[in-house]
């Protein structure tokens, strides 16, 4: 497919940073020396601690964005385009070759400017990592300076999803002395409003405005984190008056707090029943159908997430705001109407398989065999912990399989997780489906330029995928967020990029 004419990106952007806090399993405290205690502070509970020492290029990345301590050359706004941040403005000059201009006047938290060297040694050490971030998982970048404020990225095919690769928290920009022998470490080396000034392993952190900050300087002092894994604490913190800010308040404990100090906010994350299209009974077309006809989304999300998530429409949900406009379109709707008419059955046996490590799933499974029973399937449940059931999954072992799954993965754009989830080459395809149409609607998708042609393009790609019945969406979730009556703008992000920003702050006292 022909690419469309280079564009180039030159847009003002107020200061959005991409960090969040540390949060620490416990109680809170007044105490921690002499950054705390000062009323002008966020606490902020966290659900999960630490898992490779703050690195950034590793799933942590996403806790240094959500504090505003790192930021990375692009940004995402609501609608998942790409705005500048560190970078000012791009262009594409060619069908491999970007250049992007370095924001002037931006230090590190210990004091050195940013450069275009600083740049380069940043996206250099993620393309070197093993493993690599997985933006970058089979992608070639080549990335070099062009004088002071200009590095040059070429692609090893052409990308136009680039600029939204680089708004990956994992390739966030870092000063040279954060890349030791021993790792990455961003105490003290980031760019936001916010810098980390102690780190209490997997217990918390705690992190100080940043006075020089390139942009509008934080309005709170700083934040005080830490990581609270149960959610009956992270819950009790936010009753108590103990945490300002709590991440995923479980379901199950929202009714026992004050509903006032809940928000709920709609994930890139759908609840799909995979239908193993290669083997079994649900080669069959038909069969499938009559899956898809038997289930009750809405029961499920009433009895299951207590009314707390959204009942799928689709494979993309409300997280995405094009998604639901698209589904009139004439050729979606065209690409629907294939679809196989529900077969009889009676006594047709499936295995179903998933997982405990979301506590809703193995609630779903029950309801969903209680389902399918009654259109006739004869259902036996296998249920084990995510690590001990991913082989089998992935191998085919079961008929059908109830997956929690991201839809939107690092970069913003979903392409990646249709590719992998329902292509003939697709790393994570538990459906086993191989469909010549769907690979091809997936690829026109993933060669379209950034914009709502591209959009278009993977709605339609959805589609082709539903109307093989290989996944039946079941509902999107929701992350239950708390803040006291007191705090202001704290970020509600579905994509939890940023969580606490620069204008993020509590009543005056």
């Amino acid at each position: 497919m022909p690419l469309s004419k280079p564009r180039s990106r030159s847009l003002v952007l107020a200061a959005i940073p991409l960090a969040g806090i540390l949060a620490l399993s416990g109680c809170f405290s007044d105490g921690g020396g002499d950054h705390r205690g000062t009323g002008d502070r966020i606490s902020v509970a966290h659900m999960q601690p630490p898992r490779s020492g703050l690195s950034p290029l590793s799933d942590d990345a996403f806790k240094l964005s959500r504090w505003s301590a790192s930021e990375t050359l692009v940004v995402l706004d609501e609608a998942g385009e790409a705005l500048p941040g560190l970078a000012s403005e791009w262009e594409r000059e060619n069908d491999l070759t970007w250049r992007f201009t370095i924001r002037d006047g931006v230090t590190f938290h210990n004091g050195q400017p940013l450069t275009a060297d600083s740049v380069v040694n940043s996206l250099q050490h993620a393309v070197d990592a093993t493993p690599v971030p997985r933006i970058l998982d089979g992608v070639q970048l080549t990335v070099r300076t062009e004088g002071e404020h200009e590095v040059r990225i070429e692609t090893g095919e052409p990308d136009p999803l680039l600029p939204h690769r680089l708004s990956s928290p994992q390739l966030a920009i870092f000063d040279a002395a954060a890349y030791t022998e021993n790792g990455v470490n961003p105490v003290g080396t980031g760019t936001g409003p916010f810098e980390i000034v102690d780190v209490d392993g997997v217990s918390g952190a705690t992190l100080d405005r940043y006075d020089d900050y390139w942009g509008d300087p934080a309005i709170a002092d700083g934040i005080d984190v830490k990581f609270v894994p149960d959610g009956t604490a992270r819950s009790a913190a936010l009753r108590t008056g103990e945490a300002d800010v709590v991440e995923a308040i479980p379901a199950g404990q929202a009714a026992s707090v004050d509903q006032d100090l809940l928000t709920e906010v709609p994930m890139p994350r759908t609840n799909t029943l995979y239908l193993n299209t290669e083997t079994g009974p649900f080669a069959d077309p038909a069969v499938r159908a009559a899956a898809r006809e038997a289930i009750d989304r809405a029961a499920i999300v009433e009895s299951v997430y207590e009314g707390r998530a959204d009942v799928a429409e689709g494979l993309l949900g409300p997280a995405l705001p094009y998604a639901a406009g698209f589904r009139a379109d004439a050729d979606y709707r065209g690409l629907l109407d294939g679809r196989a008419d529900p077969a009889e059955v009676d006594g047709v046996r499936i295995t179903l398989g998933t997982f405990t490590d979301r506590a809703e799933l193995p609630e779903v499974a029950v309801m969903l065999e209680q389902q399918l029973e009654a259109a006739g399937f004869d259902v036996q449940q296998d249920v084990r912990e995510y690590q001990y059931i991913e082989a089998d999954a992935l191998d085919g072992v079961f008929d059908a399989f109830i997956l929690s799954r991201a839809t939107v993965l690092d970069s913003g754009d979903p392409v990646a997780y249709l590719a992998s989830d329902f292509t003939c080459d697709g790393g994570f395809s538990i459906s086993q489906l191989c469909s010549s149409k769907v690979d091809e609607q997936i690829r026109v998708a993933s060669e379209t330029e950034a914009g709502e042609e591209r959009q278009h393009s993977i709605m339609l790609a959805e589609a082709s995928v539903l109307g093989t019945d290989a996944a039946i969406p079941l509902l999107h979730e929701r992350v239950i967020q708390g803040e006291a009556l007191s705090v202001h703008e704290a970020a509600r992000d579905p994509r939890e990029r940023i969580l606490i920003t620069a204008d993020t702050h509590l009543d005056a006292e």
